[in-house]
């Protein structure tokens, strides 16, 4: 929808929204009108360089037009129905994901968090269905983050903060240990515990990845004791950390895994694929979704995963992020730089506030987000080429001269 075709202003649309929507967002003042590739563009045609991607959603590019093509032609067809029928994109689309990440099966949802809540779901059931009903605990990493839903949030390890604070009591079972502390996952196992579950990156806890040690580890300790190991790929899985999963980076394979973000293109799914012995927990009327694999969802899917990977949007988030973060680290004020791939992050010394830094580029045209108070996090569309990075880089330099 075009803003001429409304009769309204951008100022009639922001007032719209600040008079109607019940707001958890702090906004950019822009209106997004439309987008291409590396581009968000205002009513104005104003070009923003998007290092943020819809959340890391966008990454074969803003509006792909293999996706768009494939949402259009499905919505012709069959828009939506329920889940008794097979369709054709939820079949295709099952068999790319799990032949291309070497799982045995999926089950669809529409979002991260919903899927990183079948996950627990289908852990728990796992592990009660095999072995009793206190076989249920599930260790967690401190500082993660898995989601907004009763599940998924109180998976999050960032107790009486962020995300928590006022909707406790959180559900039981869950217990943290600090990320990449081997011997600390292993001291907060008991013999209730059925479950690790992890990011190889740290999102929201500050763009940590996990070690080679750390994760192997786990890896080998989940066997040892008959347990599963779950990895929350939502945000680095497709190709977002240089490989297609980011626990491919490891040469390990989880029991299962969730993913949403970049599967979908710009349309919202989110998915669980579980090796065949743990997916038997799922039976009918164990789990169940109205829209998960949705037709025009998993349709717009199989365009993104296909783009993805004939174009290897994954060699070239490997070879565009180690340039973006040497890049990054010759800026001032720069403590470090952290990242796999294109899900980078730049921690500034205390002389720079990162929030700051995000208003400054956005008064630049450059969108990226801030991690508490010295933090900034960008997870670009992987299409980015050297001449994007120098822009954003340049731009956040100047942004943390003029702060500093």
């Amino acid at each position: 929808m075009r803003l001429a075709d409304t009769g309204l202003t951008a100022q009639d649309i922001k007032d719209k929204v600040n008079k109607y929507m019940i707001e958890t967002y702090e906004r950019f003042d822009f209106l997004a009108e439309s987008a291409k590739e590396q581009y968000i563009y205002d009513e104005d045609g104003t070009p923003y360089l998007d290092f943020y991607a819809g959340i890391a959603v966008n990454s074969a590019g803003n509006c792909n037009e293999k996706v768009v093509e494939a949402v259009c032609e499905q919505t012709k067809t069959l828009m939506h129905t329920f889940n008794y029928p097979y369709t054709i994109p939820q079949a295709l689309l099952a068999e790319k994901v799990c032949t291309t990440i070497g799982m045995d099966r999926i089950f669809y949802q529409n979002s991260g968090t919903e899927a990183n809540e079948a996950m627990i779901k289908m852990a728990r059931k796992y592990g009660i269905e095999k072995y009793g009903p206190n076989r249920y605990h599930i260790v967690t990493a401190k500082m993660g983050f898995h989601g907004r839903t009763f599940g998924a949030m109180s998976a999050t390890g960032q107790p009486g903060n962020g995300c928590q604070i006022g909707f406790g009591p959180m559900a039981y079972g869950f217990s943290y240990a600090p990320y990449n502390d081997l011997q600390a996952f292993k001291d907060a196992c008991t013999e209730n515990t059925i479950a690790i579950m992890i990011e190889p990156v740290q999102g929201e806890g500050g763009v940590h990845p996990a070690t080679m040690e750390f994760m192997k580890g786990l890896r080998e300790f989940c066997d040892e004791k008959g347990m599963l190991l779950l990895i929350d790929e939502v945000q680095t899985g497709w190709c977002r950390t240089g490989k297609v999963m980011s626990f491919m980076h490891y040469g390990i394979k989880p029991d299962i895994v969730s993913m949403a973000k970049a599967l979908g293109g710009g349309m919202p799914i989110g998915a669980i694929c579980a090796t065949e012995e743990v997916s038997k927990a799922f039976s009918a009327g164990s789990h169940g979704t109205t829209f998960g694999g949705h037709p025009v969802s998993c349709a717009a899917a199989l365009a993104q995963v296909n783009e993805l990977i004939s174009r290897d949007l994954a060699g070239n988030a490997a070879e565009m992020g180690a340039y973006f973060m040497e890049k990054l680290k010759e800026l001032p004020h720069v403590k470090e730089v952290r990242g796999q791939g294109l899900l980078v992050g730049v921690e500034f010394d205390d002389s720079v506030n990162a929030v700051d830094v995000k208003h400054e580029c956005l008064h630049r045209k450059l969108l990226l987000t801030a991690i508490g108070d010295h933090i900034i996090r960008m997870v670009p569309p992987l299409i980015i080429n050297k001449e994007d990075c120098d822009k954003a880089c340049e731009i956040i330099g100047e942004a943390v001269k003029t702060l500093a």
